[in-house]
């Protein structure tokens, strides 16, 4: 922000200036009034949450929260002229402490003769939580206004203190609608129409997706440079870059996606999985970061459904690994196909958990004398593995002998479901519960 390179003295309140003729095309339609900020009429509009506290004449501190591009600092602005409060801006990306005591100490100056202050902080997310706790007290006596904007889930980022302060305004991302009402209003402030076919414009607007202060530096390229005739979408594709796809590795954008891959998979839609795959994928996601993923949910949601599952994701590993990216990937591809379209099981997963559970309770008892080993003659003369049934030898391969410890009867950890491959265990274990039934061994639940 332009105040945080001003002389040390120089007052910290922002007027807000129209912008001049020359300027970005993005600042010359910022817009004047609430009114007209497109795209966020549920907060903006008579019953949304802004609009409300516009018309009672009185805000609270609040958050906004949304992608680039979507209105944040337009609205900030507009907030304070709306309602009669100072203006002050800075971004948290080059402010510290000691910009924020000054601006506490001029706005209760300023509070002093009545004029009450809205600090708006651009990228309030950058702040660590000691900087974010010395909003507490200037927000609470109402020395200030707190808005914050960020890109960041405020949950994860802002203190829950600073959030039980504030409240969270979500803005949306522009729609194909605002973004065509964003070109209209380029095209009607340049009074000449874009140098594109339909056809064009309408791949102009998918390109920006959902950024409208992108759309409006690609409009204004496109204004600057003298074209004999309109472009259609494949000299559009040629001349401008398409908007980098928002994602970063270690924020909420990251575990969004791969949220929603695991889940399309355990819900059988391959086409959704491939989909969320790819978003990872063409936005750099660390490929064995997905096949590692791939692997837990073959195992947590397949299982013994389909053996083969796990198997797949290994040989994917091992084929990226053999190949990189980008022929790899479609190793990648392949596996999370396979997932989506297997038969679905978290018997597995289930019985894991209970047995973890069991064990934690139970630790300490010891197996039965029978299946214990005895290397010395010491353990022979006290029992260790005296009556172990060799099953090999029994008929069938199954001698139907007890393994658990005298203390804890039976249990049935693994209930495999009717499901494919695990169709024909819940088979066997049923036929090998008779023969021990039979055989006078001790059933689960069995004193």
């Amino acid at each position: 922000m332009a105040d945080l390179f001003l002389p040390e003295d120089t007052p910290l309140t922002v007027a807000l200036p129209s912008a001049p003729l020359d300027g970005p095309l993005a600042d010359r339609l910022r817009p004047a009034t609430l009114d007209e900020v497109i795209g966020q009429e549920h907060l903006t509009g008579p019953d949304g949450a802004i609009g409300r506290m516009v018309a009672a004449g009185k805000l609270s501190s609040m958050i906004l929260w949304g992608p680039p591009g979507t209105g944040k600092t337009s609205i900030a602005r507009l907030l304070a002229a709306a309602v009669g409060l100072r203006f002050v801006a800075l971004s948290a990306v080059f402010s510290g402490v000691a910009d924020l005591k000054k601006i506490f100490a001029e706005a209760r100056q300023f509070a002093r003769t009545g004029e009450k202050t809205l600090l708006f902080v651009d990228e309030i997310h950058r702040f660590n939580r000691a900087q974010q706790d010395g909003f507490l007290p200037f927000v609470e006596d109402g020395t200030i206004t707190l808005v914050g904007a960020t890109t960041e889930n405020p949950s994860f980022e802002l203190n829950a203190a600073l959030l039980s302060r504030c409240q969270v305004l979500i803005l949306q991302r522009l729609d194909q609608r605002a973004l065509c009402r964003l070109l209209d209003r380029a095209e009607a402030i340049e009074d000449r129409p874009l140098p594109l076919t339909p056809e064009a414009r309408d791949a102009l607007v998918g390109s920006a997706d959902g950024d409208g202060r992108f759309l409006l530096n690609q409009a204004e390229t496109l204004f600057d440079i003298d074209l004999p005739e309109p472009l259609d979408p494949a000299a559009l594709a040629a001349l401008l870059q398409r908007r980098v796809a928002v994602y970063d590795k270690d924020r909420e954008g990251h575990y969004n996606l791969i949220s929603a891959l695991h889940k399309a998979i355990r819900g059988s839609d391959p086409q959704a999985a491939l989909y969320y795959l790819a978003r990872m994928l063409t936005a750099g996601e660390e490929p064995l970061f997905l096949l590692r993923r791939l692997v837990r949910a073959a195992s947590e949601d397949i299982g013994l459904a389909d053996p083969q599952a796990l198997v797949q994701c290994l040989a994917a590993k091992d084929a990226y690994d053999f190949l990189g990216s980008p022929e790899g990937e479609l190793a990648i591809v392949q596996a999370c196909l396979y997932l989506a379209t297997a038969p679905k099981s978290n018997a597995a997963y289930v019985a894991q958990k209970e047995a973890w559970r069991s064990a934690k309770e139970t630790g300490s008892l010891m197996p039965p004398q029978n299946i214990l080993n005895a290397p010395t003659k010491l353990m022979k003369t006290i029992g260790y593995g005296q009556g172990y049934a060799y099953d090999h030898d029994a008929a069938d391969g199954f001698s139907g002998a007890n393994y658990w410890p005298d203390a804890l009867p039976p249990q049935h950890y693994y209930r495999p479901t009717d499901r494919g491959f695990e169709k024909r265990l819940a088979e066997r274990l049923a036929w090998w519960d008779e023969r021990r039934g039979a055989s006078g061994a001790p059933q689960d639940g069995d004193e």
